[in-house]
């Protein structure tokens, strides 16, 4: 009788290991989503976005003796190409 039990309990799991439940599996396609488009940020130059950038100190733009990290006066005036000489300054240019 122990031969029988023992025998149908193996029976018993080892077809309900092999009935296990799947979803079924569809070869659908799946749509790549296009990656959003990058965007880009704008150069910004002039002399008032360089006076209130974060961690500058305007006074220095005015100081002859200051630090190269501030920038020269050639980046911040317009120079005429025939004489040489300055001819304006640049408050606020967008490069693009």
């Amino acid at each position: 009788m122990k031969k029988l039990a023992i025998g149908i309990l193996l029976a018993f799991a080892a077809t309900a290991g092999a009935q296990t439940l799947r979803a079924p599996v569809s070869k659908k396609q799946t749509k790549k989503v296009a990656a959003p488009p990058v965007v880009q940020k704008e150069q910004v130059e002039g002399v008032l976005p360089r006076a209130f950038q974060p961690g500058g100190n305007p006074l220095q733009m005015l100081n002859p003796a200051a630090p190269a990290k501030y920038g020269t006066a050639e980046q911040h005036v317009v120079i005429d190409p025939e004489t040489g000489k300055w001819k304006g300054i640049k408050l606020f240019t967008i490069n693009f």
